[in-house]
């Protein structure tokens, strides 16, 4: 019989914990002929998260858990649970249930028919206008700014079978972006669509500046284009202050030119320091990355797996 891992990374979520169960145990009986096994990640919680994974494991050991030091992130989180997942495919679900247990069946009925990485994507969402905009507009970015297919409107919710799991416990860098590492490592992929449920318990962890941190991460880590298009722009401004030198020269020789044009100086020069911060800012991003790179650094410490 095959088995299936089904990933929770949970932080601050002990509300939802009745649902978890509830959703699991439903997921047992529409699949029996899989062995289940229900790994669930605590990321550092504040709350009485890590008692109810405490309390499920002593009710059902079919649920197991890791206890992370601290908190570390959803990335980092997800990539514990997938260094310990023992199953022959792993399916990654969030642990407010917003992820709808309904699609679960496809997703198998896929792997079964020899996909590698069923993944899912959004068709709704209860998400305020300015979040759903925002998050098309990284996807798009994201998408034409490399050359490594990523899928639209797609999270973590996906079922991976051993050889993405190899593939991605592999890759260890510490600034992770599992959206485009799921996607960099290739094998046969199909997606699938699903209405996102409303969260019953709790509310969000994911704050705008959470957002834009990881939206940097994934730009920065899959592609160098922000460093191509700072160079690039950096020469046209240059080519166009030349032949603005030019012009000034010829001018000053022909008809003379009398001390003026000082906010033209100032906006001039204000521009192009802009213009510099940015390439700066952008030149740093790279190289916070590749300084918490060179450290070698374990991605996480776990206080106890059970």
């Amino acid at each position: 019989m095959k088995s299936i891992t089904i990933l929770i990374p949970a932080y601050n979520e002990s509300e939802s914990f009745e649902e978890i169960k509830k959703c699991m145990n439903q997921v047992i009986k529409d699949n029996p002929d899989y062995e289940w096994e229900f790994l669930l990640i605590n990321d550092g919680s504040t709350d009485n998260t890590l008692l109810m994974m405490q309390k499920l494991h002593h009710e059902n050991k079919k649920y197991h858990y890791i206890d992370l030091s601290r908190n570390y992130g959803k990335e980092l989180a997800i990539m514990a649970g997938i260094d310990y997942a023992k199953g022959d495919a792993v399916i990654i679900i969030d642990a407010d249930m917003q992820h709808p247990i309904n699609v679960i069946p496809e997703m198998l009925k896929y792997w079964e028919e020899g996909y590698d990485d069923v993944y899912a994507q959004r068709q709704t969402s209860d998400e305020p206008w300015l979040k759903q905009q925002t998050s098309k507009l990284y996807y798009r970015i994201l998408q034409k700014s490399t050359n490594i297919p990523i899928q639209k409107d797609t999270g973590d919710f996906r079922l991976l079978d051993r050889k993405c799991i190899n593939a991605l416990r592999e890759m260890r860098e510490i600034d992770r972006n599992n959206k485009g590492m799921f996607s960099w490592i290739g094998f046969k992929k199909i997606g699938i669509s699903y209405q996102q449920n409303l969260r019953k318990h709790g509310k969000t962890k994911w704050n705008y500046y959470k957002l834009l941190n990881l939206a940097l991460t994934g730009i920065t880590s899959f592609t160098t284009t922000p460093l191509r298009f700072a160079s690039i722009f950096g020469i046209i401004i240059s080519l166009l202050a030349f032949l603005y030198l030019v012009y000034i020269i010829i001018k000053t020789l022909l008809y003379g030119d009398p001390v003026q044009g000082y906010p033209t100086l100032i906006v001039t020069i204000l521009f192009l320091g802009g213009i510099q911060l940015i390439a700066l800012g952008i030149i740093g991003e790279y190289l916070s990355h590749i300084f918490n790179e060179t450290k070698k650094r374990p991605g996480y410490f776990v206080r106890e797996y059970k």
